[in-house]
């Protein structure tokens, strides 16, 4: 079996499993999702979306973030984990969209790079999830099934991320991604994965060990 024929199985297998995959952050607004993502650091995507309610009904305007009180972010934030530097990095990120960007959130990785706190991971779910651009994910669930399957073979985001935009058509990307996090979640967990139960079998490396 080619490499082309497995990701079109792997594509098609999970499209059939899991045809609503969508990101689990809740969101109005494209900034809020940039911020989510940022709280999602080391927390679940369950707990950011709590801590989301009150954030963005206490904050609900970019420039309420940017002319805030640290200290009163830092305090609803603080279930996230790492509140203050995420604090920090919201109310300047908050700062720089005003002034650079127009309140806008960017449509490029280049543009989306020079917000603080934002690293590629982030930059490339605004990407595809707000613009509809092709863009790899590359969480923790991403890089665990992909080096699993045989997709990529490096636990570095980055270069997890170069390996599967050369493999991934363009315009599945982004939801390939998102239905890696659910089958990540359901059946190929990082401990006792249920392969016995998996559907993508017929085309994992891992499955043929």
């Amino acid at each position: 079996m080619t490499m082309k024929e497995r990701v079109s199985g792997v594509i098609s297998e999970l499209a059939k499993l899991y045809p609503d995959a969508e990101c689990s952050l809740k969101y109005e607004h494209a900034y809020q999702l940039l911020f989510s993502t940022r709280l999602a650091a080391q927390c679940t995507d369950a707990r950011v979306n709590i801590v989301a309610k009150e954030l963005y009904t206490k904050f609900p305007t970019l420039e309420a973030f940017a002319e805030c009180d640290i200290e009163d972010l830092e305090a609803v934030v603080h279930p996230c984990g790492l509140y203050r530097t995420k604090a920090r990095d919201l109310k300047a990120c908050a700062k720089v969209l005003i002034e650079r960007f127009d309140g806008i959130v960017p449509d490029t990785m280049e543009e989306l790079l020079t917000l603080p706190g934002i690293g590629r991971k982030t930059a490339s779910l605004i990407l595809g999830d707000v613009y509809g651009k092709p863009a790899v994910v590359t969480d923790t669930h991403c890089i665990r099934l992909s080096n699993r399957i045989g997709f990529a073979n490096s636990k570095v985001p980055v270069q997890v991320e170069r390996e599967l935009t050369k493999i991934i058509p363009p315009e599945e990307q982004a939801l390939l991604c998102h239905r890696f996090v659910y089958h990540g979640r359901a059946v190929c967990t990082a401990r006792n994965p249920k392969c016995n139960e998996c559907t993508l079998a017929t085309y994992c490396k891992s499955s043929k060990e």
